[in-house]
């Protein structure tokens, strides 16, 4: 029994590898560019800074500082066990270190290679964290739909900059499926929240989401010329 288990599990970690291999070989310097920032966290402030406004907006004082509370214990949650409790008791190295056998056939950017360990992402956890909660919080179907696909490109995003395996990724969201369920229905107990069925403003961080994404893909432009 012990040996099929260890025989499965070697096999899901070797089709996480091609999986990795293979997206991220399909590169070229536009993208490199488009990625890099994509992933990085402080592009997307206005983003979270927005969403934070469109609640101020919609609900009382109190409910929006026992939100932002929520989210902060969500956030230190789901980083937390992704990279300071699973992390290092797992110990799988980031594709792109240099003691990965693999490291000569990833593609990075900018020669970052990111820490030692990958499993699972923090990225990843945080996102779909953040996204988990904002579904359950306003449950409006366009704001879902922005801030789902806005956490598929950032994991992609690692993918392609060579720092995490698609295996890194899927538990990273559960880590933050688990975070943000666990949050919010903590939230909801104390304050008693139901989504709204009308959300005033709700153009705003789709709006900023959207031009945020749209300077990204000129300055990645400009990069290439």
């Amino acid at each position: 029994m012990t040996f099929l288990i260890l025989t499965i599990l070697q096999s899901v970690i070797d089709l996480d590898t091609q999986v990795f291999l293979t997206v991220n070989s399909m590169h070229n310097t536009y993208w490199d560019t488009f990625m890099w920032l994509f992933s990085d966290k402080y592009v997307w402030i206005p983003l979270y800074v927005s969403l934070a406004f469109l609640i101020f907006k919609n609900y009382d004082p109190k409910v929006f500082l026992y939100c932002l509370l929520t989210v902060l214990v969500m956030i230190v949650f789901t980083d937390g066990v992704s990279s300071h409790i699973l992390r290092p008791y797992i110990g799988r190295l980031r594709p792109s270190n240099l003691d990965n056998p693999i490291s000569d056939v990833v593609h990075i950017v900018d020669g970052h290679r990111g820490g030692k360990f990958s499993f699972p992402s923090s990225h990843s956890a945080n996102s779909w964290g953040l996204v988990f909660f904002i579904i359950y919080f306003f449950r409006q179907r366009l704001l879902t739909l922005f801030m789902v696909l806005w956490a598929l490109v950032v994991c992609y995003s690692r993918l392609y900059l060579g720092v995490h395996y698609p295996g890194d990724l899927f538990v990273g969201m559960i880590v933050g499926f688990v975070g943000a369920t666990l949050c919010y229905y903590v939230f909801r107990h104390f304050t008693g929240h139901q989504p709204q069925g009308d959300v005033r403003q709700l153009y705003i961080p789709l709006s900023i989401g959207m031009i945020t994404i749209v300077v990204i893909a000129l300055v990645s432009i400009v990069f290439r010329l």
